[in-house]
């Protein structure tokens, strides 16, 4: 279900992909038209989280007796779809008109369209069996939830590495100097046979040991879910069995730390992005973004610390468009990962009309697009425009989530010259159309290095000696 009065045609329109609604201005649309209804009554939205952490969103709905009452379903959905997979949860409560709690019931639920997060926010990643509440706004819990440090100790002789989809990246540090990086292709999601993982994340760490030294403590990154330095559940991962996931995959940084006799501590990929920028930039209250295989995200709170959030910003929605993408992962339409990663430059060049070799993998082609950029391609230059103006709009939507002060942006996608036009459409945007956000946001690129391995550096830094 999509209501049409939030579905807004931007100002300025995504040349190779003109379908675009942003998920900002729909919001920003229907709160107005409550406004202005004169019939507003409060929505609180809380999740929880597995150790019992709550965060909850204050926002408002029409009455459930308004003209465009029905207006409520398509926003709230979209809500509880985003702050899902922000703030991660195996419990929603929804406060407020009793219709948006009954439907946002029947639509994560097993049968409901939002099947597969009832599964994978339930048992997969906080096992225990999804749930919403329904209730008054007034019952609704208020937020509770901890920050913690993150990462930061560069003393001594340390690895750090960094697992992609496509590579993986790993650095040598010494007191917070890196003497030797270095990245080995490698192709994980298709591989069935656990020992390909373990044996290759295994190599890059002995490559970068053979720089140093000693070995003080090893520290990671990677995209998924991890708790406690188990993986929960990771792309990387889809094609191993369960049965082999459960007693092989799940366990095996602490079978690799047991192998190098260090602390060896992993964290999801975006937390370490955050971690990167708020380190290069000696700053706090950073979103970080990565767009390389997929998009990535963390935040590092203005206090300077990470929350127990998910930030899995690939899986919340940022176009309201009936005829948005689908993920091939999640089956949900109009989510980061098909906008701000290779895959979103793949569709756009389809949409193009590029055509490429079709032995070149997904990398490769995003080298051809490069390439083609720096020779001035008109239609590889509208790839970059199109993900700048819908990165433009996608920030705005990003600072009604969260407190941010710096936004870094970084990955294999922004690469080259097409990265610096990405930001700088991002910024037009936001100056011309979301001054609010431009005067309290400062948005960049890190230099080249730190884009293709800062997170592994970053990562090195995560164990405390």
């Amino acid at each position: 279900m999509r209501h049409p009065l939030l579905l807004v045609k931007p100002t300025a329109v995504p040349p190779l992909h003109p379908e675009f609604r942003p998920a900002v201005l729909g919001n920003r649309a229907f709160l107005k038209a409550v406004e202005e209804s004169g019939k507003a009554v409060p929505l609180r939205i809380a999740v929880e989280r597995g150790d019992g952490s709550v965060s909850t969103f204050e926002t408002k709905a029409f009455a459930s007796d308004a003209e465009l009452a029905e207006a409520n379903l398509t926003y709230a959905e979209r809500l509880v779809k985003f702050l899902l997979w922000q703030r991660g949860g195996w419990k929603v409560t929804i406060g407020g008109p009793k219709e948006i709690g009954e439907y946002i019931k029947q639509v994560y639920s097993p049968s409901g369209e939002r099947a597969f997060d009832y599964e994978f926010m339930g048992e997969t990643v906080y096992e225990k069996p999804f749930t919403v509440e329904i209730t008054d706004a007034e019952s609704v819990p208020s937020t509770s939830e901890a920050t913690a440090p993150l990462g930061r100790h560069l003393a001594g002789c340390r690895v750090g590495f960094d697992l992609g989809a496509s590579d993986r990246k790993t650095s040598a540090v010494i007191d917070g100097e890196d003497v030797f990086t270095e990245e080995i292709p490698w192709d994980p999601k298709d591989a069935t046979d656990w020992h390909y993982h373990y044996e290759g994340i295994k190599h890059s760490i002995q490559r970068a040991i053979e720089h140093l030294p000693r070995v003080d403590a090893i520290g990671g990154s990677s995209a998924g879910v991890y708790i406690n330095n188990r993986a929960m559940v990771a792309s990387l991962f889809r094609s191993v069995p369960k049965d082999d996931f459960e007693a092989h995959i799940k366990p095996v940084f602490e079978h690799l730390a047991d192998e190098f006799g260090v602390t060896l501590d992993v964290v999801n990929d975006g937390e370490v992005t955050a971690l990167a920028g708020s380190m290069s930039l000696e700053a706090n209250a950073v979103l970080g973004v990565a767009m390389g295989s997929s998009e990535a995200a963390g935040y590092v709170t203005p206090d300077g610390n990470i929350t127990g959030w998910l930030n899995e910003l690939a899986f919340a929605p940022v176009d309201y468009a009936p005829e948005a993408p689908e993920d091939e992962w999640s089956g949900d339409i109009g989510c980061g990962v098909q906008y701000f990663c290779q895959q979103g430059v793949m569709r756009l060049a389809a949409n193009g009309g590029l055509e490429f070799d079709p032995e070149r993998s997904v990398p490769e082609r995003l080298e051809d697009v490069q390439a083609w950029m720096l020779e001035g391609n008109e239609t590889v230059a509208k790839i970059y425009e199109s993900i700048g103006l819908c990165l433009g709009y996608t920030i705005a939507h990003y600072a009604d989530f969260y407190d941010i002060e710096k936004m870094l942006i970084l990955g294999r996608v922004t690469t080259g010259p097409g990265g610096d036009m990405i930001l700088d459409l991002a910024q037009k945007i936001l100056a011309d159309e979301f001054p609010e956000v431009s005067e309290k946001m400062e948005c960049m690129l890190p230099n080249e290095k730190l884009r293709r391995v800062g997170q592994a550096i970053a990562a090195a830094s995560l164990p405390v000696l």
